[in-house]
């Protein structure tokens, strides 16, 4: 299963719409904390059905006091990751994502910590943009590379068919 995770997220609205793309393609969800919003059950109620996501109850979410945390109760995760970066040198497809990678996403202002990065140089994928732009949002760099997993592992346990295929 692929774990998509998020480190110190801020925008709720954002970790929402990110659920939602986890819940409907069976992803996990990991949340490095600080978060720059409550994710008690009655703040999730009430935040994230204004994005949409009525099947909160489908997203298998996991939260973490630090990058440290998150290694220690998942050392797994440091063999098979890829961390996004608008200052990558390579673009995301060509990175070779297995069926339970790990990939990590940035806060909304900063990005991914610049020691982290360096960590992992060799696994740092980007988006390609025209020069002017400085990135894009974070929900859709989340969709994009989700995708973009699945796709290079034929699409696991997902409907590649709609309602009009049994018309």
């Amino acid at each position: 299963m692929l774990n998509v995770v998020l480190v110190e997220p801020e925008i709720p609205q954002n970790c929402g719409n990110i659920a939602r793309t986890c819940a409907a393609t069976g992803s996990r969800l990991h949340l490095v904390r600080p978060l720059g919003f409550d994710i008690s059950q009655s703040a999730v109620r009430r935040n994230m059905k204004r994005c949409g996501l009525d099947y909160w109850h489908l997203v298998d979410i996991s939260d973490y006091e630090n990058l440290a945390d998150l290694f220690a109760r998942h050392p797994e995760a440091a063999e098979d990751l890829w961390l996004t970066t608008t200052k990558a040198p390579r673009s995301y497809e060509q990175a070779a994502f297995t069926p339970d990678c790990w990939i990590f996403f940035g806060k909304e202002t900063a990005g991914l910590p610049q020691s982290f990065r360096e960590q992992y140089r060799q696994r740092c994928i980007r988006l390609p943009m025209a020069s002017p732009a400085r990135s894009l949002n974070l929900s859709n760099t989340v969709a994009v590379c989700v995708y973009e997993a699945l796709r290079q592992n034929g699409f696991p346990g997902l409907q590649s068919t709609g309602e009009m295929a049994l018309e």
